[in-house]
């Protein structure tokens, strides 16, 4: 039986913060405002994952407790794939996509996904990681943060 999650997530930048997008540290750019270390990739990856298998959603599994305060989105990830093993659920595919104006991110792209792969515990032909730019328009488009959205194939293992 194959489940389909969809994940969204957006935050906006925060100078006194690490970029940090797919378990990459990216330089020379405003990091994220957020609880964790604001990865958007993966907590629209873990999202998608918590909604496939109906496990609740991200403030459900990561509450903003002093737990995970600071915590890194790929221990998130490898989090969230341990719970949906323990609920029954394999991962089959994730397909994700950043938003952003900048920083361009082609050159960080291959070790995002292995990054992914690696927490989540599957090949890393499984994920597949894009970027795309608004064209100036929304909240994105103004520079004022980033976006991803990700689907997550999961089925029963």
């Amino acid at each position: 039986m194959m489940r389909v999650g969809l994940g969204f997530d957006a935050h906006g930048f925060d100078d006194s913060r690490s970029l940090v997008i797919g378990g990459v540290t990216i330089e020379d750019s405003p990091g994220l405002a957020g609880h964790s270390d604001a990865d958007v990739l993966c907590h629209a990856i873990a999202d998608a994952l918590l909604g496939a298998a109906r496990v609740g959603d991200l403030g459900d599994v990561f509450p903003g407790t002093d737990e995970w305060k600071d915590a890194s989105s790929l221990d998130l990830l490898a989090h969230t794939a341990a719970v949906l093993e323990r609920t029954g659920w394999k991962i089959v595919n994730i397909d994700a996509t950043v938003v952003a104006e900048q920083p361009r991110l082609g050159p960080h792209r291959a070790r995002m996904t292995e990054n992914i792969a690696t927490a989540l515990g599957i090949p890393v032909g499984e994920v597949s990681v894009k970027a795309t730019t608004t064209d100036g328009l929304g909240f994105a488009g103004r520079r004022e943060g980033v976006g991803a959205m990700a689907v997550a194939l999961v089925d029963r293992a």
